[in-house]
Protein backbone atom coordinates (compact mmCIF):
# COMPACT_ATOMS: atom_id res chain seq x y z
CA UNK A 1 0.00 0.00 0.00
CA UNK A 2 1.02 3.45 -0.98
CA UNK A 3 2.33 5.88 1.81
CA UNK A 4 -0.86 8.29 0.91
CA UNK A 5 -3.30 5.03 0.65
CA UNK A 6 -1.81 4.12 4.16
CA UNK A 7 -2.17 8.02 5.21
CA UNK A 8 -6.05 8.25 4.39
CA UNK A 9 -6.40 4.66 5.57
CA UNK A 10 -5.07 6.50 9.17
CA UNK A 11 -7.06 9.05 9.43
CA UNK A 12 -9.89 7.53 8.57
CA UNK A 13 -9.25 5.50 11.63
CA UNK A 14 -8.81 8.73 13.75
CA UNK A 15 -12.13 9.99 12.53
CA UNK A 16 -14.31 6.83 13.00
CA UNK A 17 -12.30 6.54 16.27
CA UNK A 18 -13.69 9.94 17.45
CA UNK A 19 -16.83 9.83 16.24
CA UNK A 20 -17.41 6.13 18.13
CA UNK A 21 -15.43 8.15 20.98
CA UNK A 22 -18.32 11.37 20.31
CA UNK A 23 -21.48 8.77 20.99
CA UNK A 24 -21.57 7.77 24.24
CA UNK A 25 -23.90 4.87 24.65
CA UNK A 26 -26.63 4.77 27.65
CA UNK A 27 -25.96 3.93 31.28
CA UNK A 28 -27.46 0.40 32.33
CA UNK A 29 -30.25 0.53 34.47
CA UNK A 30 -31.15 -2.38 36.84
CA UNK A 31 -29.22 -4.08 35.00
CA UNK A 32 -30.60 -3.80 31.14
CA UNK A 33 -29.39 -1.85 28.51
CA UNK A 34 -31.55 1.39 27.79
CA UNK A 35 -31.87 2.30 24.02
CA UNK A 36 -32.18 5.66 22.88
CA UNK A 37 -34.48 4.63 19.92
CA UNK A 38 -37.16 3.37 22.74
CA UNK A 39 -39.43 5.26 24.83
CA UNK A 40 -39.48 5.58 28.57
CA UNK A 41 -41.92 2.79 29.30
CA UNK A 42 -40.27 0.35 27.05
CA UNK A 43 -36.73 1.05 29.08
CA UNK A 44 -38.30 1.00 32.05
CA UNK A 45 -39.45 -2.23 31.41
CA UNK A 46 -36.40 -3.89 31.20
CA UNK A 47 -34.85 -2.60 34.61
CA UNK A 48 -35.32 -4.47 37.28
CA UNK A 49 -34.94 -1.59 40.04
CA UNK A 50 -38.14 -0.44 38.34
CA UNK A 51 -41.01 -2.46 38.17
CA UNK A 52 -42.33 -1.18 40.97
CA UNK A 53 -42.77 1.76 39.16
CA UNK A 54 -43.79 0.56 35.65
CA UNK A 55 -46.51 -1.34 37.79
CA UNK A 56 -47.55 2.03 39.54
CA UNK A 57 -47.32 3.63 35.91
CA UNK A 58 -50.19 0.95 34.92
CA UNK A 59 -52.17 1.33 37.36
CA UNK A 60 -52.31 5.23 37.27
CA UNK A 61 -53.48 4.86 33.63
CA UNK A 62 -50.04 6.34 32.92
CA UNK A 63 -48.44 4.31 30.66
CA UNK A 64 -50.04 5.69 26.84
CA UNK A 65 -48.99 8.97 27.92
CA UNK A 66 -45.40 8.01 28.80
CA UNK A 67 -45.56 6.31 25.45
CA UNK A 68 -46.12 9.49 23.87
CA UNK A 69 -44.21 12.02 21.93
CA UNK A 70 -42.69 14.10 24.80
CA UNK A 71 -40.13 15.19 25.40
CA UNK A 72 -40.66 14.04 28.64
CA UNK A 73 -37.46 14.39 31.99
CA UNK A 74 -38.40 11.52 34.41
CA UNK A 75 -37.11 11.06 37.75
CA UNK A 76 -37.33 7.28 37.71
CA UNK A 77 -37.49 5.96 41.48
CA UNK A 78 -35.89 2.52 42.48
CA UNK A 79 -37.83 -0.11 44.10
CA UNK A 80 -35.72 0.37 46.78
CA UNK A 81 -36.92 3.85 46.76
CA UNK A 82 -40.83 2.88 46.78
CA UNK A 83 -39.99 0.04 50.00
CA UNK A 84 -38.42 3.20 52.11
CA UNK A 85 -41.59 4.62 52.25
CA UNK A 86 -44.17 3.97 54.99
CA UNK A 87 -45.28 0.61 55.36
CA UNK A 88 -48.54 -0.18 53.36
CA UNK A 89 -48.13 3.02 51.23
CA UNK A 90 -47.33 1.48 47.71
CA UNK A 91 -50.28 -1.39 47.98
CA UNK A 92 -52.58 1.44 49.57
CA UNK A 93 -51.49 3.77 46.31
CA UNK A 94 -51.82 0.85 43.90
CA UNK A 95 -55.61 0.30 44.82
CA UNK A 96 -58.20 1.13 42.59
CA UNK A 97 -59.69 3.85 44.66
CA UNK A 98 -56.31 5.77 44.61
CA UNK A 99 -55.72 6.15 41.02
CA UNK A 100 -56.11 10.04 41.29
CA UNK A 101 -53.54 9.66 44.09
CA UNK A 102 -51.08 7.74 42.46
CA UNK A 103 -51.35 9.20 39.53
CA UNK A 104 -50.22 12.77 40.93
CA UNK A 105 -47.74 11.10 42.67
CA UNK A 106 -46.38 9.67 39.94
CA UNK A 107 -46.90 12.77 37.35
CA UNK A 108 -44.78 14.97 40.18
CA UNK A 109 -41.63 12.62 38.96
CA UNK A 110 -42.37 14.19 35.40
CA UNK A 111 -41.43 17.32 33.72
CA UNK A 112 -42.76 17.95 30.22
CA UNK A 113 -39.20 18.71 29.00
CA UNK A 114 -35.96 16.93 27.58
CA UNK A 115 -33.39 18.16 30.63
CA UNK A 116 -30.47 16.35 30.44
CA UNK A 117 -28.12 16.73 33.53
CA UNK A 118 -25.70 19.41 32.34
CA UNK A 119 -29.05 22.08 31.67
CA UNK A 120 -30.49 21.24 34.64
CA UNK A 121 -27.10 21.92 36.40
CA UNK A 122 -26.89 25.24 34.63
CA UNK A 123 -30.36 26.08 35.40
CA UNK A 124 -29.30 25.68 39.29
CA UNK A 125 -26.53 28.09 38.87
CA UNK A 126 -27.97 30.69 37.04
CA UNK A 127 -30.56 30.80 39.94
CA UNK A 128 -28.00 31.01 42.17
CA UNK A 129 -28.00 27.82 43.44
CA UNK A 130 -31.25 26.35 43.78
CA UNK A 131 -33.88 26.07 40.65
CA UNK A 132 -37.67 25.40 40.98
CA UNK A 133 -38.67 22.34 38.48
CA UNK A 134 -41.91 22.45 37.97
CA UNK A 135 -43.77 18.86 36.91
CA UNK A 136 -46.87 17.82 34.48
CA UNK A 137 -48.74 16.97 38.59
CA UNK A 138 -48.14 20.37 39.61
CA UNK A 139 -45.67 20.16 42.35
CA UNK A 140 -42.32 22.37 42.30
CA UNK A 141 -39.34 20.40 43.25
CA UNK A 142 -36.08 22.46 44.23
CA UNK A 143 -33.42 21.41 41.71
CA UNK A 144 -29.55 21.72 43.61
CA UNK A 145 -26.04 20.29 43.55
CA UNK A 146 -24.99 18.92 45.95
CA UNK A 147 -20.98 17.48 45.42
CA UNK A 148 -21.86 17.32 41.60
CA UNK A 149 -24.73 15.28 42.09
CA UNK A 150 -28.04 16.63 41.51
CA UNK A 151 -30.31 16.87 44.00
CA UNK A 152 -34.41 17.60 44.17
CA UNK A 153 -36.24 18.52 47.49
CA UNK A 154 -40.01 17.56 47.29
CA UNK A 155 -42.77 19.59 48.53
CA UNK A 156 -42.53 18.17 52.36
CA UNK A 157 -38.78 19.26 52.55
CA UNK A 158 -37.37 15.68 51.67
CA UNK A 159 -34.55 15.30 49.05
CA UNK A 160 -34.35 13.12 46.03
CA UNK A 161 -30.23 12.17 44.93
CA UNK A 162 -30.24 11.89 40.95
CA UNK A 163 -27.75 7.91 40.97
CA UNK A 164 -27.54 7.42 37.35
CA UNK A 165 -28.29 10.78 35.16
CA UNK A 166 -28.95 10.99 31.36
CA UNK A 167 -30.35 7.91 30.33
CA UNK A 168 -31.54 8.99 26.83
CA UNK A 169 -34.83 7.64 25.69
CA UNK A 170 -36.94 8.35 22.14
CA UNK A 171 -39.22 10.70 24.08
CA UNK A 172 -36.85 11.96 26.62
CA UNK A 173 -34.55 11.26 29.35
CA UNK A 174 -34.85 9.51 32.75
CA UNK A 175 -33.40 10.56 35.70
CA UNK A 176 -33.24 7.33 38.25
CA UNK A 177 -33.48 8.99 41.64
CA UNK A 178 -33.29 7.18 45.02
CA UNK A 179 -36.34 8.73 46.85
CA UNK A 180 -40.12 8.77 46.36
CA UNK A 181 -40.72 12.61 45.87
CA UNK A 182 -44.33 13.06 47.43
CA UNK A 183 -46.67 16.29 46.42
CA UNK A 184 -48.27 18.00 49.74
CA UNK A 185 -51.49 16.15 50.55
Amino acid sequence: MSKPALRALAAAAVLSAGILAAHAENPKVGGAAMFEDKNIVENAMNSKDHTTLVAAAKAAGLVETLQGKGPFTVFAPTNAAFDALPAGTVDTLLKPENKEKLAKVLTCHVVAADAMSSAISKMVKDDGGEHDVKTVGGCVLKAKQDMGKITLTDENGDVAKVTIADVKQSNGVIHVIDRVLLPKM
